[in-house]
């Protein structure tokens, strides 16, 4: 299941069209503001001619403005037109036009949720300024409000767009492939989630998993966690939440309740609750999770570098999800061993003599995202009006 982005091209510029996408995909809504009293409107025509097209991509949207703004003759200059922060990223000699191309969350655009749809908002803005040194303009400042509208919820059955927001990575074991993948679940853990939205004060429910069919009994470990708001796991701004070889270290650094879900349904699961959080000071909803995930013996005992520890806030404990709380010890110290130690195979060399080879220890990474957050919206009007009404239930009784 992924968000439906239609690709739906519509033109505006002076009134409110809802558009319906040609494809089994999904629908593209574009909204037409009213014209403004501010705006030049020859011939006392009270819609402006359409000048401005948008297309809403799967992740990004496209913004065509014709230099002729405003159908009277008069071409405005590249740098005087912005969508939000952005500007122009091409011009188009041929037909007069100016283009943007922004990615969703970018350019200052605004993201809300209007029943079942996402809507992502920007603000094209146009403001004139003087040719050369001239003291005059012959074109009134404007603003125009583009709307690309997602259905929140959708099964996809066809290959027209593809699910990529849950991806996985993985890795060779021995002769055949293991799979390392995360998913959201529901609350149950019994099905995959089908939504990637949230809201403040909603908990992620995240399975990590591998396939270990053909496989020695393996037991699945999560090394570390980090949550940016691209693929990049890299990338600034970034969140380690699990860190120091399978230690969730939020509860302990921000007092949530995250955690493992102990015990386990199976060796190769491993489930964590994490509370949902945004990124401070950054307008963008989305977020990426990246883990990197490792296997080992299921007949091994859990120690320092394999483990699954949870910190509990009001016992101020580490506990491990495989018993054995001893093993969480270095999550206060941060001393854990920085990395899986790496397994011994026997080989031929070039010479044919027996040599010792080092291999990669059972690990890769997987991602799951982008999940998007939203802030949670309280009415502080009608909380008052509760309030007041409540008290006064209170003094006359």
């Amino acid at each position: 299941l992924v968000l439906l982005r239609d690709g739906t091209r519509a033109f505006w510029f002076g009134s409110k069209s809802e558009l319906f996408s040609s494809t089994n995909t999904g629908s593209a809504f574009v909204n037409y503001p009213s014209a403004s009293s501010e705006l030049p409107q020859p011939g006392g025509r009270a819609v402006l001619p359409q000048t401005v097209a948008a297309q809403c991509g799967e992740d990004k949207v496209v913004v065509t403005v014709k230099r002729d703004l405003f159908g009277i003759g008069q071409l405005i200059k590249a740098s005087d037109v912005s969508l939000g922060s952005c500007g122009v990223t091409r011009q188009d000699d041929a037909t007069q036009s100016v283009i943007f191309e922004a990615r969703l969350q970018e350019c200052g655009s605004t993201l809300m949720m209007v029943q079942d749809k996402l809507v992502y908002s920007f603000t094209l803005s146009y403001s004139p300024t003087p040719n050369s040194n001239l003291p005059i303009v012959r074109t009134n400042a404007a603003k125009v409000g583009i709307e690309c509208r997602y259905l929140r919820l959708h099964n996809v059955s066809s290959n027209a767009l593809k699910p990529t927001w849950v991806p996985f990575t993985s890795t060779k074991l021995s002769e055949a492939a293991l799979d390392f993948s995360l998913r959201l679940m529901t609350d149950d853990w019994l099905t995959q989630r089908t939504s990637n939205v949230y809201s403040l004060g909603d908990v992620l429910n995240i399975e990590a998993s591998i396939d270990g069919t053909n496989h020695m009994p393996l037991r699945l470990f999560v090394d570390s966690c980090v949550a940016t708001m691209v693929p990049d796991r890299n990338a600034s701004p970034r969140y380690v939440f699990i860190d120091n070889s399978g230690c969730l270290v939020d509860a302990k650094v921000s007092g949530s309740g995250s955690r493992f879900m102990s015990p386990r349904v199976q060796n190769t699961k491993l489930q964590m609750r994490l509370d949902a959080f945004r990124f401070y000071s950054d307008p963008r909803s989305s977020i990426y999770i990246t883990c990197h995930l490792k296997v080992a013996s299921a007949s091994q005992n859990v120690d320092s570098v394999n483990k699954a520890c949870s910190f509990a806030a009001g016992s101020s404990r580490w506990s491990s999800v495989d018993g054995s709380d001893q093993v969480c010890s270095c999550c206060n110290t941060g001393s854990c061993a920085a990395g899986s130690p790496s397994r011994k195979r026997r080989g031929r060399g070039a010479a044919g003599s027996m040599v010792e080879k080092l291999v990669p220890e059972w690990e890769g990474d997987a991602r799951v995202g982008p999940l998007i957050v939203l802030e949670t919206l309280y009415d502080l009007d009608a909380q008052s009006l509760h309030l007041k009404t409540e008290d006064s239930k209170s003094q006359g009784s």
